[in-house]
């Protein structure tokens, strides 16, 4: 099965979309973390749903700690919880 050109996988819920439909969280070189609007920021990125209960899981299974290979602090987590909305 080949694969789709722009895929990425979301570290809360484990499924695959397309890139550009997912929110990138990247890991600066310098350590700092913050969400890639644009797509293009040098650093270790991580993948997110847009919906709140992705990101839920995501700070539950640490699967966004694992991806970025550091600890994110709560102050990011909020961040993101900011720009998502509610799921219903």
């Amino acid at each position: 099965m080949e694969k789709q050109k722009g895929m990425r996988q979301c570290v809360g819920c484990r499924q695959s979309f397309l890139q550009k439909t997912l929110i990138r969280v990247v890991r600066a070189p310098e350590g700092d973390i913050a969400m890639d609007l644009t797509g293009k920021m040098h650093g270790r990125g991580a993948y997110l749903c847009k919906r709140r209960s992705c990101l839920d899981k995501a700070v539950r299974s640490k699967g966004l700690e694992r991806a970025l290979k550091t600890a994110v602090p709560p102050a990011i987590h909020a961040q993101l919880a900011e720009g998502l909305p509610n799921d219903e």
